[in-house]
């Protein structure tokens, strides 16, 4: 009988823990002391703050998480359905509006993601797909008008492939902004994958990119990305193909 009172005990501890996503109350964050259920709103807490409420259904997140601002106010909803987020999170601005709506598929950002300003007016929509981010981009003033006119990619060759096989190419912004980071390769399917790109050590905003005399071939062009950092704080991504005068530099 006490084989069998110990597997039990530990059964139902390992039930608590996997199922609870928290610890009983020991020093600064802690479970609320309401008893948890497979089906259940389980709170969370922080120095007798409210820091979350999970939604539990059939042992998994199911339904509405919500997290707070430490003065109580709603911070932000995820909507779960059988532990993976669907449709759209949305965040708040302390005073209540709302602030941004990032729209997820099987737990992946995936759509259009919108934020706002807190008069309710849209600030900006940024595209995402399959968790990456996309080149469709809008940002909007307080106006409502739509913002436009974002630099471009600017290119300058220096030709000493006869002499030492080498052909260099610097690259900065039309409007010589620092904030931005440059990148080798091109948009996979409009998406931009980072792990299809390789980063160009970039310095105030200019980079530069060494090509050499392979004589294999390659092809005669360069395909180079602007990840840019806009007056609003967001990713604006531009590219640029660069023609090359040599089928063998890589």
């Amino acid at each position: 009988m006490k084989i069998i009172a110990s597997l039990l005990i530990t059964a139902l501890a390992i039930l608590f823990s996997s199922c609870g996503g928290g610890s009983a109350k020991s020093g600064k964050s802690s479970e609320s002391d309401s008893t948890f259920t497979a089906d259940s709103i389980v709170k969370y807490y922080s120095n007798n703050l409210l820091l979350k409420e999970v939604t539990f259904k059939n042992g998994e997140r199911n339904g509405i998480t919500k997290t707070y601002y430490q003065g109580g106010q709603l911070y932000q909803t995820f909507w779960y359905v059988n532990g993976l987020r669907e449709d759209s999170a949305r965040w708040f601005y302390l005073e209540g509006q709302l602030f941004r709506t990032t729209p997820f598929r099987h737990d992946t950002i995936d759509g259009i993601q919108i934020q706002y300003y807190r008069n309710g007016r849209v600030k900006a929509k940024i595209g995402y797909k399959d968790g990456l981010r996309t080149t469709f981009f809008e940002e909007y003033g307080k106006d409502g008008k739509l913002v436009k006119g974002y630099p471009e990619i600017v290119s300058k060759e220096q030709d000493s492939y006869k002499t030492n096989g080498l052909y260099s190419i610097s690259l900065e912004l039309s409007d010589k902004s620092t904030k931005v980071k440059f990148y080798r390769g091109q948009f996979t399917g409009e998406r931009f994958d980072t792990a299809s790109c390789s980063s160009i050590k970039t310095v105030r905003g200019k980079a530069t990119v060494i090509l050499r005399k392979t004589g294999k071939p390659h092809p005669a062009y360069l395909s180079v990305i602007a990840e840019i950092t806009t007056l609003f704080g967001n990713k604006y991504l531009t590219s640029k193909k660069i023609d090359l005068p040599y089928n063998d530099l890589n």
